[in-house]
């Protein structure tokens, strides 16, 4: 072999070596697709409004945005393909299920999930809780479908992958990315039907932002999650039923007594002002926990704790109450804490815990 072959076999090896350390260097993330606008589709480029979601696949999300490859090595799963309004509880124990199986792999450093906007802060709460990883798990969607001309979907998900595959996201709990900003899973909420800053933490604040790609975070939850969670769906096949009737004006009992005669076993009482009842509503749900249905006391309004013995002798009554949870939170870790007990008080001290 003469010495020009051997000068060009040298560097092309070299090239592959180094190029081989720096993807070996890059994290591996998987992203989890479940649907949701930042898969759907319209009619036009300018159509941000009555769009079909849900209609693009996994893979061809990773490759409309090939930037990826700068941040991590990602691969990609179908999990489901839905609008998230039709998120179920049995959705919700696959995905927690796959989520754990992913993060147990020795060559998988954080997971995203792509998501529906409607319900993504009850499914960020829900694997908060479940999730037993201190690997990073952040869920990402859109506001605008990917056909649309100002799309949110693909920086997004940029920022989602970035995120995922940093260091400082380990241990943080469940995220949510979405228009250059980290939320964390318990305080986020949509606040907004159409625009894409809709996601907000407006009482406790966001966790931080997302620039050029690198996370910065400025404060973390103090409430207990994922892997120091006493929560394991690993072997549950349902979750207990429990739903949430709403507090207005001229209030009555209507949706009470059909969620008790379905058979519920919990229900969340979306009060108004701190979590108050009209006095039939109050008698009704005195008399179903009597009969063991378990009442959690929130409110309707977006900002403060709903207090214990506030608006409600709770101690009488034997109800818990939600503390800072919205009612869509509540039913969540209402769920899942009748899946580790019946006593009223424990089930308080979860409430004061997550």
């Amino acid at each position: 072999m003469n010495l020009a072959i051997k000068t060009t076999t040298l560097l092309v090896l070299s090239s592959f070596i180094a190029g081989t350390a720096i993807a070996a260097e890059k994290p591996n993330v998987v992203i989890l697709a479940t649907g949701g606008t930042i898969a759907g589709t319209g009619n036009t480029s300018t159509t941000t409004v009555g769009y079909t979601a849900a209609k693009i696949g996994v893979d061809a999300l990773i490759a409309a945005v090939p930037e990826l490859s700068k941040v991590a090595n990602v691969s990609g799963e179908q999990v489901f393909q839905i609008a998230s309004e039709s998120m179920t509880n049995d959705h919700w124990l696959k995905l927690a299920k796959k989520v754990n199986e992913t993060l147990k792999r020795k060559d998988v450093d954080g997971v995203v999930i792509t998501h529906g906007t409607d319900t993504i802060e009850e499914t960020a709460y829900f694997l908060n809780l479940v999730v037993k990883s201190n690997k990073p798990v952040v869920i990402v969607g859109a506001m605008r479908p990917a056909t649309a001309i100002s799309a949110d979907g693909p920086i997004n998900l940029y920022n989602a992958v970035a995120l995922a595959g940093s260091k400082e996201a380990i241990g943080q709990g469940v995220l949510v990315a979405l228009n250059d900003e980290i939320q964390g899973a318990r305080d986020v909420v949509k606040t907004n039907t159409m625009t894409t800053n809709t996601f907000r933490s407006p009482e406790l604040g966001s966790l931080g932002y997302i620039v050029s790609g690198k996370p910065n975070f400025y404060r973390a939850s103090t409430r207990k999650h994922t892997s120091n969670t006493e929560f394991d769906v690993a072997k549950l096949d349902s979750l207990p039923a429990v739903n949430i009737a709403y507090g207005s004006a001229n209030a009555n009992t209507l949706a009470i007594d059909a969620f008790a005669a379905a058979g519920d076993v919990g229900i969340v009482y979306a009060g108004t002002g701190n979590g108050s009842l009209a006095a039939p509503v109050r008698a009704r749900l005195t008399e179903l926990r009597q009969k063991g249905i378990h009442i959690n006391r929130s409110s309707r309004i977006s900002n403060g704790p709903t207090i214990r013995n506030g608006e409600n002798n709770d101690d009488k009554t034997d109800f818990t109450v939600a503390d800072t949870l919205s009612p869509q939170k509540a039913r969540i870790l209402l769920m899942l804490a009748l899946t580790k007990t019946k006593d009223s008080q424990e089930i308080q001290r979860m409430f004061y815990t997550y």
